[in-house]
């Protein structure tokens, strides 16, 4: 897209002055909200760790299936465990009132139209829900491929849903989400007959990022594999508790 030139600010093809210092102090800014979060993130992986409470972090793009995922797993998820929510959205409650319906105990989290969520808001939060030890907590982030991707929440995993409506190439389009994932579910697997996706270049892309990736498909509205997704997550936490 062709910038509008000002006489006062810009010199003939190149970057404003204005706009490159603005840039510049942004970039900073940026760092040190990263170098901040990850410090926070530190002490929020030492607090889970000493508490047994195993981190779940779902992130997707919009539409991707994280809550539809998440109210099958809270309804299949055979444990004795405590099991907590955090939701995350830009606006509204929508998603928390399914959660709240499924008698999960839960907190929402608006960040107001930013971008992601950081370590520093997860912590209060679970300060605030006084979550028990020897617990599950489930975060479905903020629907973003990009920002969430930046920001470890000190999660003990982190789970990228992938749609097979959104095409094969996303893994491709933005890496760096896959690239910090430790597993993949690949969902809607139902629609797969009524789209042009096919699966194996998609399953072939996401291992072209992150070759040590786990992928599982699923279908959060037939059920298929949820089951397994939740034999998969009680393996992991009774490793940890």
């Amino acid at each position: 897209m062709a910038m509008k030139k000002r006489v006062d600010d810009y010199t003939a093809d190149c970057i404003p002055t204005g706009a490159l210092r603005n840039a510049r102090n942004k970039i900073e800014i940026e760092k040190e909200l990263i170098m901040a979060n990850i410090e926070q993130a530190k002490h929020n992986r030492d607090y889970f760790k000493s508490h047994s409470i195993y981190v779940i972090n779902l992130l997707s793009s919009p539409g991707a299936g994280k809550t539809s995922i998440l109210e099958a797993t809270l309804k299949n998820l055979d444990t004795k465990c405590g099991v907590y929510v955090i939701e995350c959205d830009l606006q509204t409650y929508t998603d928390s009132k399914l959660i709240k319906s499924l008698g999960v105990e839960w907190m929402q989290i608006n960040t107001d139209n930013g971008g992601y969520l950081d370590a520093e808001l997860v912590f209060e939060a679970i300060c605030r829900m006084k979550i028990k030890r020897n617990s599950i907590l489930f975060i479905e982030n903020i629907g973003n491929l990009i920002s969430p991707a930046l920001f470890d929440l000190g999660e003990s995993l982190r789970v990228i849903v992938s749609s097979v409506t959104e095409g094969e190439d996303k893994p491709l389009k933005f890496p760096y989400m896959y690239e910090t994932a430790n597993l993949c579910l690949i969902n809607k697997t139902d629609l797969l007959p009524h789209i042009r996706t096919r699966l194996d270049i998609l399953r072939k892309n996401i291992q072209t990022i992150n070759s040590s990736i786990l992928i599982m498909e699923i279908s959060a509205l037939t059920g298929e594999n949820i089951n397994e997704w939740c034999d998969f997550l009680l393996t992991k936490v009774k490793w940890t508790l």
